[in-house]
């Protein structure tokens, strides 16, 4: 369409009822125009000279009209329009021409002039900003109000399905592993089904990787997912810092839509908005936890070192008590004397014990245990194992019982042989002290599942299990055995002795050696099971049952 058609089109723009009436296309050239020929405030402009006729502020008024025609979607402004030394204010309705092709080159401009009550300067009138850009600020404003996450996953989806009105808008979010979404927050209108809590697994939707790895929105019109009631679906992912961090996700249910450029970029502006949100919530909740776990720690090892205080003046007052008796010459007889001395004696060394374990435990804070690791053979621990427990388990009148797999040879495992042998040697203690009734069993398994740890391979693993019947731990504090300072409770650590920080430091020992370790109790008196995995040197040679 060019100025030449301006005759042939001007009596359908006059019918449009409008004061001024023209096309333009992005550069601001007119390719028809209009005005009525009874209003005397344009009366000084010619047939020849309407192309003169400019907008004052002439690069956001074509700005606007390229949004509009890119966009396609109407605005109403303000705008003053200039030729020579007048100035004619107008409130203008832009509006693209939407071709069969569905694409816009012009846009029909219809104005209707300001009289001087209803301009309030004479110089610039304000012109109305993107009306998208208010509703943008107004979400965003919202959204970045609070730092708690599931608020802001909830106010995202009610604004967006709000201000575009779908029937359905999502927030996924991905678990630690990143194997699948979670639908966290919903707005959903009253007749559609809620998906509230739903996972979506990457490896079964794979346009959910896609989004992701080309960090664009994605429109789909065929079903996302089998059961899904949406005709209309639009993936928006977010990210902070270049860090994957969630998906909008907008369903349009009850008709196939097409999302204009506007609505795309407002969801594309929110979702910058919400995954810097998110980053900050999710940072700040962080920060919470790990000032409440340094309060706990601070906790614990106060309780902790109270409790081992104790514990190491009990062995030295005993140790010093006997020695006292016997340099006073307080014994009745040289049975008497050596019977001080083996209790002294044996209070040195639960003494020494303790003092072991405090250092043990620094050290591995510290980074600086050192470990020695060969192929060491598991006979020659349980050997060890037996002559410490066997005598102290009779003296109980408990069961010790070690039971190995049925081999033609020996079970050589990579290890440090004397750490292999401290953990045992903590882990069967413990059953010891902690039983009165029944007994300890301890069973091995043999893996042979080739695995890679350290940047070796070894051909399987040995699962060792160590069983007693003794007081066992409640459910609820379980998880919390392996932590350095924690104690079940203090008054067991006083009925029984100890530091506590015995499977705490067996944890650190056996994932230091490739294995790993963990603990099972039905609950309080049903008895206990610590079950550790070392690597295996070579694969044993096992006998058929028979």
């Amino acid at each position: 369409m060019t100025l030449n058609i301006v005759e042939n089109n001007y009596h359908s723009l006059e019918n449009l009822g409008s004061e001024l009436v023209f096309t333009q296309d992005v550069l601001g050239n007119y390719h028809s125009f209009y005005w009525r020929s009874n209003l005397p405030e344009l009366g000084i402009i010619t047939e020849n000279s309407k192309t003169q006729l400019l907008p004052l502020a002439k690069s956001a008024y074509l700005e606007r009209i390229k949004r509009i025609l890119t966009r396609k979607i109407p605005e109403q402004c303000h705008c003053i329009l200039c030729y020579e030394h007048h100035s004619f204010p107008f409130e203008l309705i832009i509006s693209p021409i939407i071709l069969q092709k569905g694409t816009a080159e012009l846009v029909l401009v219809m104005g209707r002039f300001l009289n001087n009550d209803e301009v309030c300067l004479t110089s610039s009138l304000p012109t109305n900003p993107d009306p998208y850009q208010k509703l943008l600020t107004t979400i965003a404003r919202k959204i970045r109000r609070t730092l708690d996450l599931n608020t802001i996953w909830q106010q995202t989806v009610d604004s967006i399905g709000e201000a575009l009105r779908t029937n359905r808008c999502l927030l996924l979010t991905s678990n630690e592993q990143e194997e699948y979404l979670e639908i966290k927050a919903e707005y959903r209108e009253s007749q559609y089904p809620s998906l509230l809590g739903k996972r979506l697994s990457f490896a079964d939707y794979p346009i959910l990787q896609e989004v992701v790895f080309d960090r664009e929105f994605r429109i789909i019109t065929d079903k996302l997912y089998p059961s899904c009631d949406s005709l209309s679906v639009l993936l928006v992912p977010t990210f902070y810092q270049q860090e994957f961090n969630g998906i909008i996700v907008l369903h349009q249910c009850d008709r196939l839509r097409q999302w204009n450029q506007a609505e795309l970029e407002l969801v594309q502006e929110l979702a910058d908005q919400v995954g810097t949100a998110m980053a900050h919530a999710m940072l700040y909740q962080k920060l919470e936890q790990a000032n409440i776990e340094a309060k706990e720690a601070s906790r614990l090892k106060s309780e902790f070192l109270a409790s081992t205080s104790h514990e190491l003046r009990t062995p030295l007052n005993g140790i010093l008590g006997f020695l006292k008796l016997i340099l006073d010459d307080m014994t009745d007889s040289r049975e008497e004397e050596i019977e001080f001395l083996d209790q002294a004696y044996n209070s040195a060394l639960h003494l020494l014990n303790l003092i072991n374990d405090i250092l043990d435990i620094a050290k591995i804070e510290a980074g600086k245990l050192e470990f020695n690791l060969d192929t060491i053979s598991l006979q020659k621990i349980y050997q060890d194992i037996e002559k410490f427990a066997s005598t102290q388990a009779q003296k109980k009148n408990l069961s010790f019982d070690i039971n190995l797999p049925p081999t033609y040879d020996q079970v050589l495992l990579y290890a440090d042989y004397q750490r292999l042998l401290q953990v045992m040697l903590n882990l069967v203690g413990n059953s010891l002290k902690f039983t009165q009734i029944g007994g300890i069993e301890i069973t091995t398994e043999i893996i042979p599942k080739t695995i890679k740890l350290q940047e070796k391979t070894f051909p399987g693993m040995v699962k060792i299990s160590v069983a007693d019947t003794g007081i066992g731990v409640s459910l609820d504090k379980q998880e919390k055995l392996f932590e350095t300072f924690y104690q079940v409770d203090g008054s067991r650590t006083k009925a029984y002795g100890g530091t506590g920080l015995g499977l705490a430091i067996s944890k650190r020992l056996v994932e230091a050696m490739g294995g790993k370790i963990s603990f099972y109790s039905m609950g309080e008196e049903l008895g206990s099971t610590v079950t550790l995995t070392i690597p295996l040197s070579q694969i044993p040679l096992l006998k058929k049952s028979e």
